[in-house]
C-alpha cells in the first residue's frame, strides 16, 4: 500500500491510501493510515468516514505512543473496532503482554478470540477459540488454510481463553450475561453473535492475532471484519439541513444502496494525482453516475462528474456508479477537505467536517536557490490544500516564511518531497521570534532638525513626550498630537506621523521594532520658507533618537498559553519541562487518567518543545499553545540579543548597549 518512493525508503507509511477487497461475497473498502503521530490527519481523515476499524498492535512494542492517540480518535468518533496483534514471527513476540497492555493502558474489555500456535520462528497458525479447532497456514503465501484439531498441550489454554472471552462479553452483553449466570455454555453461533453486539457498541474489542509478512492470521482476520464491525446500513449518519429559513437541524441519511434519494458524500482527502487534483469521496446516501452533476454545497459551484474511479493504492479502476457505503474518487473538482456533495442545487446538506488538531511545531523554510521560487509556491499550494496541519505562512515582521507541523518528521518529509517532485532543495531553520523594543518609562524630548545646503533648505522642531502604554497595550503605538497654535502648521501633523511610524520600524537596541509607545506632540517651530514635509519627518527621526539617547528602553517578547495534555504518571516531568522553560504554570486539572497543565511560556523558550515533550512521555503527551500577550524578556536575553545585533552591526562590544540602557 506504500506507494510513495519515500515510504518505501524511510519503511513507514506517510499517505493513507485506500483499497477494496471482496471477501465471501462482502465489499470491504480499507483505508491503511499512518502510525507516526506527525501523520495523525490521516488518521482522522479515514476514521472520520469509516464504519469501522482494525487496532493494529506490535507483538514486541504492544501499545505505543500512537496507539493512544488513535484510540482517543475511535472515541471521538465512535468507531467499533477489533485489535489485530502483528508481527508473531518476531523475535520476542509476546501477545498476552500486549493483550494485558490494552486492557491496562487503554482500558479496553478485550479478550482473545485467537491464540497462536508457536511463537518467533515456530508460529504455525492459529487456534479459533469460539469454534475450538486449529487452522493452519501452508502453501505459498500461507493461502491454504487446513483445519485440525486443537495441539494436546494447548487444549487446557484453549478452554481457559474461552472462559474468559465468555466472562468478559457476558459483562456487557445482557443475553450472554444471562447465560452465564444460569450456568449455560453458549453454542458458537450464540457466541459470536454477542460479540458483535457488544462490539458495535464500542463495549467489548475482539483480539486476533497473526503475522502479515507471512500471511498467517488474515483470513480469520477478514472473517472477524465481516462477522463483527457494522455495515454500512447499521450506522446512523446524519447530515446538517443548513436551509437559509431555518436553524441548522440533524437530518438522519438513507443508507439504502439505491438511486431513490439525493447524494450525498464527504470530500475527505484531496491529492494531486497525474490527471490534476484527486478527490476521495465517502457516499452516504444515493448513487452517483458517470456523467451526473453535483454541487458543493459550501460554495454553490456546480461539476459535471467526467471520471469515476476506485482507489487501489496508486493504481485507479474506472466505475460508472458509487453507492452509499462506497469509497470512489473524483477528477477534477475544486474543493476543500471536508465540503459536502450533493446532485441537487436546492439540497443544502453539510456533513460534520474532520477534527484537525492544531500543529505544534514551526519552522522557518525557503529555497535554496532564488530561481527555485516558482516550484517552491506551487509545492507549497499543494501540499497546504492536501494536508490541513501542514500551514505555511509569510511573517512580514522577520521577512521569512514560517512552517507549521505536526513534528519536525512532518515538516522534513515535507522539504524532501519538495526536493524529489518539484526540484526544489530547501533549508529549513529555527523560525525568528517578533521581539519588540519599547520604552520603560516616560521621556522628553525636544529635537531641531536644521539643513541649509543653498537655496530653501530644511527646518523642523518638535517638543514633546514619549510615553511608554501599559503591558496589556505593548503591541499597541499611538500619536496624540496636543498642540495649540501655529508654531507647527497642521498641515504638518501627518508628516510627523509619517515620520513617527517611520522611526518605529527598526530600534536602535536589537534592530527589532517598537511598539507599546505614545508620541505626544506639544510645541515645536517652523520656518516660513524652509520648512516642509520632510523636513518634519526627518525631525521626528531624530527625536526618537534622541529618546533612545536619554531614555529607558527594555526589549519585550511574545507569551504563549500552553496547553499539555499527558498520562497523569508523568505529570512531575512535565512540570519540570515548562519550569526549566521559563513557563509560570496557572492551573491543572485530570480526569480518566490523563491531566492537563496549563501554562504561560516565552514563544522563544518554546521551540523543540514538542519533540521533548514526546520523549518524557513516551510519546503520550500533546500540546497546544496560542498567542497570549507581550511581556518584558530575560535580561539574560536581553543582553544577547543585543550583543548580536551590535556585532552584526560590526561594534562587536557592549559597552554601548549597557549606556543604552541606563535609566
Amino acid at each position: 500500500m506504500d506507494s510513495m518512493e519515500l515510504e518505501r525508503e524511510r519503511g513507514i507509511t506517510i499517505q493513507s491510501a485506500a483499497t477494496y477487497t471482496e471477501w465471501k461475497n462482502t465489499s470491504i473498502n480499507i483505508i491503511d493510515t499512518p502510525g507516526h503521530v506527525d501523520f495523525t490527519v490521516e488518521v482522522e481523515r479515514a476514521l472520520r468516514v469509516l464504519d469501522g476499524a482494525v487496532l493494529v498492535l506490535c507483538a514486541v512494542g504492544g501499545v505505543q505512543s500512537q496507539s493512544y492517540t488513535v484510540d482517543r480518535q475511535m472515541k471521538r468518533y465512535n468507531v467499533p473496532c477489533l485489535a489485530f496483534i502483528n508481527k508473531l514471527d518476531r523475535q520476542g513476540s509476546n501477545p498476552a503482554r500486549v493483550l494485558n497492555q490494552l486492557r491496562t493502558k487503554l482500558m479496553h474489555n478485550a479478550a482473545f478470540i485467537n491464540l497462536p500456535i508457536g511463537l518467533e520462528s515456530n508460529c504455525k497458525g492459529i487456534v479459533d477459540l469460539i469454534q475450538q479447532k486449529a487452522i493452519y497456514f501452508e502453501g505459498q503465501q500461507g493461502l491454504v488454510l487446513r483445519e485440525d484439531e486443537i495441539p494436546q498441550e494447548m487444549r487446557t489454554e484453549a478452554i481457559h481463553r474461552q472462559e474468559e472471552l465468555i466472562e468478559h462479553v457476558a459483562n456487557v452483553d445482557g443475553v450472554l450475561g444471562e447465560m452465564f449466570l444460569e450456568e449455560k455454555k453458549p453454542s458458537p453461533d450464540q457466541l459470536m453473535a454477542a460479540v458483535r453486539r457488544s462490539c458495535l457498541q464500542r463495549k467489548f474489542t475482539p483480539v486476533l492475532v497473526g503475522t502479515a509478512l507471512k500471511n498467517k492470521g488474515i483470513q480469520p482476520l477478514l472473517d472477524a471484519v465481516v462477522s463483527y464491525l457494522p455495515y454500512p446500513s447499521e450506522v446512523q449518519n446524519h447530515a446538517l439541513d443548513e436551509s437559509a429559513e431555518k436553524e441548522s437541524r440533524k437530518v438522519i441519511l438513507n443508507p439504502a444502496r439505491n438511486d431513490e434519494n439525493p447524494v450525498v458524500s464527504l470530500a475527505f482527502k484531496l491529492e494531486a494525482g497525474r490527471f490534476g487534483q484527486l478527490t476521495y469521496l465517502r457516499m452516504y446516501q444515493g448513487c452517483l453516475r458517470k456523467g451526473d452533476y453535483i454541487w458543493n454545497t459550501r460554495t454553490g459551484k456546480k461539476t459535471k462528474v467526467s471520471r469515476l474511479v476506485r482507489m487501489h493504492s496508486d493504481e485507479m479502476e474506472d466505475v460508472t456508479e458509487a453507492f452509499a457505503g462506497d469509497i470512489c474518487a473524483l477528477f477534477g473538482i475544486e474543493c476543500a477537505s471536508g465540503d459536502t456533495f450533493v446532485n441537487q442545487p436546492n439540497l443544502h446538506l453539510s456533513m460534520e467536517s474532520i477534527f484537525v488538531p492544531e500543529p505544534v511545531i514551526s519552522m522557518s523554510l525557503k529555497p535554496a536557490h532564488p530561481k527555485d521560487l516558482d516550484n517552491f509556491s506551487k509545492a507549497i499550494n499543494r501540499f497546504t490544500r492536501e494536508d490541513p496541519t501542514f500551514r505555511v505562512y509569510y511573517d512580514a515582521d522577520n521577512k521569512e516564511t514560517i512552517a507549521q507541523g505536526m513534528g519536525e518528521l512532518h515538516l522534513e518529509i515535507y522539504a524532501q518531497r519538495m526536493g524529489r517532485e518539484y526540484g526544489c532543495q530547501c533549508v529549513m531553520g529555527k523560525p525568528k521570534v517578533s521581539f519588540r523594543e519599547t520604552l520603560l518609562q516616560p521621556v522628553e524630548f525636544d529635537y531641531l532638525h536644521k539643513k541649509q545646503s543653498g537655496g530653501s533648505g530644511q527646518y523642523g522642531r518638535i517638543i514633546g513626550i514619549l510615553e511608554n502604554l501599559p503591558p496589556e497595550d505593548y503591541t499597541k503605538v499611538e500619536f496624540s498630537d496636543e498642540t495649540s497654535g501655529t508654531n507647527v502648521p497642521k498641515p504638518f501633523i501627518p508628516a510627523i506621523k509619517k515620520g513617527y511610524m517611520q522611526a518605529l520600524e527598526k530600534g536602535a537596541l536589537s534592530g527589532h521594532k517598537l511598539s507599546g509607545l505614545k508620541l505626544r506632540l506639544q510645541d515645536g517651530d517652523h520656518h516660513i520658507v524652509d520648512s516642509n514635509e520632510i523636513s518634519f519627518i526627518m525631525a521626528t527621526h531624530g527625536a526618537i533618537k534622541q529618546c533612545y539617547e536619554y531614555g529607558a528602553w527594555g526589549l519585550i517578547e511574545p507569551v504563549m498559553t500552553v496547553e499539555v495534555t499527558a498520562p497523569v504518571e508523568y505529570q512531575g516531568a512535565v512540570m519540570g519541562q515548562i519550569n526549566r522553560r521559563g513557563g509560570i504554570i496557572t492551573g491543572q486539572e485530570s480526569s480518566e487518567g490523563y491531566f492537563s497543565l496549563y501554562a504561560e511560556v516565552p514563544l522563544n523558550d518554546m521551540f523543540g518543545y514538542a519533540t521533548e515533550l514526546r520523549s518524557a512521555t513516551q510519546g503520550k503527551g500533546e500540546f497546544t499553545m496560542e498567542y497570549c500577550r507581550y511581556a518584558l524578556c530575560k535580561p539574560a536575553v536581553q543582553e544577547q540579543l543585543i550583543r548580536q545585533y551590535q556585532e552584526s552591526l560590526g561594534q562587536g562590544t557592549a559597552s554601548s548597549s549597557k549606556k543604552k540602557q541606563r535609566s
